[in-house]
């Protein structure tokens, strides 16, 4: 491995995929690796091994729960280098033309070299017939919408079919034979017209389609999920749908982009209220619906474009799925509503889950609650009382929900969102007695079984605010969901009884219910963190590691004395596009070691 130019220190591939192994070589069918922008097979990031001087543990979130190093370090050449923040060249040593990939066509190709892995269709939506006949009374589910909320009453709209982009039947599905494949994960990348993407946002959307898709054989699919806001008809033809496409966003990302709208929305939900259809109500429609579209995928995750991943995407992707897989069900919803703090909980698999168990001796969620407005999907426990179970139910099952702060119960909490419900009811149940669940910033990962569920609750006119809708139906569904600790710092030195005392203020120790952090006034707690939507260092800290003045750190000058920022694996949010001092920066300082 070449040295740079910026260290003496060594820098070394890094390659988080299992694909060479002889125990995934034994179980799978072949792996072909796939060619990237250059022409050739896609290429691993570079990592030094070590930890910065000085930094401090994260609050929340732990890494060796996880199972992600915490001694590799990420530098935004080795990282993002090979993605047009230094030039490239290709296979012919000419600089690559960035307008002239097609990462749509990367994927297709990359998808079609590995069709023996992947079952492409999928099954059909078994929980449609739900629609009509999910309560114990039917009779509950005739419920006049529009009288609850009279903003319902609108015209009707007009429906039409959706004008889908290269529908052609691909070879994989003439010639698939796999029965049993392996699964596939969608990233639907949000974004919205009228966004001007930066150099940085363009690197992002190629690290994430290099790791996660070609790097895989296909195991990924990254899809630009473009909102068309200016009510454009972009169904009434193919070259209305393509004008959007082409005016609203990089040519090398066109065919990766699918666009949705609100009509198409309300057109599939029609028994939606109106404020149900806000897209700041219902970000998850949607998603719901493209999941419907495409049955091909196993997951999807709704991926914030303002979320930086410093680290490895596969790797950090993987370890969340996986520990997400190794939960048992036992006490997990209890041990989802509370930030995890290491300093304060122990290990997590043995003190953690003990202290848990303390707190809630009988009342411990063990399937689906009570809520007769649903036929819940889930499994039943297999034993009745919980105290049966050696926290053996659940492990090794996928996780329908994965989310990356803790799935608090909003009852009562003072957070601004906690009595967005519409529908719901029953003679037996209001609204207001639903149990729910919900959780901040919707960058979550989705079973297929999970937005099944949520679009037939759409069907039926149920629905609640963006935050709460993922979390509740897999609550009230008896679906197995995962708040996965990842790590999150802070720019204060908080003592961990002071985290545990601010943020998880609930009457059990908990993030929910009364004195919580998310209640309207608390918020303000957040703003020093690296993961909350009001957060402010994440951009500061982004801004630095890409080498730019941000605060009176960073920046040509400042690297040339402390050497370049290098850090551990960590998401990031909110993070704009970082911008350039005048000067550049520097390529020639030291790494702080």
């Amino acid at each position: 491995m070449p040295p740079v130019s910026f260290t003496t220190q060594p820098v070394h591939d890094f390659s988080p995929y299992p694909y060479d192994g002889d125990k995934w070589t034994a179980q799978h069918e072949k792996f072909v690796r796939c060619n990237g922008p250059t022409g050739a097979p896609a290429e691993d990031i570079r990592v030094f091994v070590g930890r910065p001087r000085n930094l401090p543990k994260p609050g929340f979130g732990s890494y060796d729960a996880l199972g992600l190093a915490d001694n590799l370090c990420f530098e935004r050449e080795t990282r993002l280098g090979q993605y047009g923040l230094v030039p490239a060249v290709d296979v012919k040593g000419e600089a690559i033309d960035w307008d002239g990939v097609n990462w749509g066509e990367l994927q297709h190709q990359c998808r079609e070299r590995n069709e023996g892995r992947f079952v492409v269709e999928g099954p059909p939506n078994r929980y449609l017939e739900l629609a009509n006949a999910n309560s114990r009374d039917k009779a509950d589910l005739d419920v006049d919408y529009a009288a609850m909320d009279p903003a319902a009453a609108r015209p009707d709209i007009p429906k039409r079919e959706p004008v889908r982009l290269n529908a052609t039947v691909s070879t994989l599905q003439k010639n698939n034979a796999a029965k049993n494949g392996e699964p596939r994960t969608a990233l639907l990348l949000r974004s919205y017209t009228g966004k001007t993407y930066g150099d940085n946002d363009k690197q992002t959307i190629r690290s994430l389609i290099t790791e996660l898709s070609l790097r895989t054989g296909g195991e990924y699919e990254v899809f630009l999920f473009l909102h068309v806001k200016d009510g454009i008809d972009i169904w009434e033809s193919q070259e209305a749908y393509r004008h959007v496409i082409e005016k609203e966003v990089p040519k090398e990302f066109w065919n990766i982009t699918v666009l949705w709208n609100a009509e198409k929305v309300g057109r599939t939900y029609p028994k939606l209220s109106p404020k149900a259809l806000l897209v700041h109500n219902g970000q998850f429609s949607p998603v719901q619906i493209f999941m419907q579209e495409h049955r091909e995928f196993d997951f999807v995750w709704n991926w914030e474009l303002d979320s930086r991943t410093i680290g490895h995407h596969y790797d950090v992707l993987n370890k969340l799925a996986e520990f997400s897989r190794k939960q048992p069900r036992k006490g997990l919803w209890e041990r989802n509503e509370r930030f995890y703090i290491p300093s304060f909980h122990g290990d997590y698999d043995t003190e953690f889950r003990e202290v848990v168990e303390q707190i809630y001796p009988r009342d411990s969620v063990w399937g689906a609650p009570y809520a007769p407005v649903v036929r819940a999907i889930g499994p039943k426990p297999p034993v009745s009382n919980p105290k049966e179970d050696d926290y053996q139910w659940g492990v090794g099952e996928e996780a329908d929900l994965i989310t990356l702060s803790p799935i608090f119960n909003p009852v009562n909490s003072n957070w601004i969102l906690r009595n967005q419900v519409w529908g719901y009811r029953s003679r037996e149940m209001a609204w207001g007695d639903l149990p729910r669940r919900a959780s901040i910033i919707t960058q979550m990962r989705l079973s297929r079984r999970l937005t099944d569920i949520m679009h037939v609750e759409n069907l039926r006119g149920n629905h609640l605010a963006s935050e709460m809708v993922a979390p509740t139906v897999a609550f009230i569904h008896g679906l197995k969901a995962v708040y996965a600790p990842m790590p999150v710092y802070f720019d204060l030195p908080w003592e961990s009884a002071q985290l545990a005392k601010w943020f998880n203020g609930g009457p059990k120790g908990d993030s929910g219910s009364f004195g919580s952090a998310m209640g309207w006034g608390q918020e303000g707690r957040f703003q020093g963190s690296t993961w909350y939507f009001r957060a402010i260092p994440p951009q500061r800290l982004y801004n630095n590691w890409m080498g730019y003045e941000d605060t009176g750190i960073g920046g040509p000058q400042w690297e040339t004395e402390h050497g370049r920022a290098c850090l551990p694996a960590m998401i990031l949010h909110p993070v704009k596009e970082a911008k350039p001092t005048e000067a550049g920066y520097s390529s020639d300082s030291k790494l702080p070691y």
